[in-house]
């Protein structure tokens, strides 16, 4: 039971790094105070929005199988 719970947790922390890396850099970081208006006007494409939604599902994921895993 546990092993399984372990494999699966692998297994989405993997898909989580996957998916991170393959969304497009946005680039601002700092450089938004100085006046960059993309990061506050940029529309979300298609992929782009898609990528996101399966971040955040993942990352719920990744912290519900890390919570299950401490307590058992």
């Amino acid at each position: 039971m546990v092993m399984a719970l372990m494999v699966i947790q692998l297994v989405v922390s993997l898909a989580l790094i996957v998916v991170v890396v393959l969304q497009e850099s946005k680039g601002e970081g700092l450089g938004s105070i100085g006046g960059g208006a993309q990061m506050f006007f940029g529309n979300i494409k298609g992929i782009d929005r898609t990528l996101e939604q399966i971040t955040k599902y993942l990352a719920v994921a990744f912290m519900v199988m890390s919570l299950i895993l401490t307590f058992i």
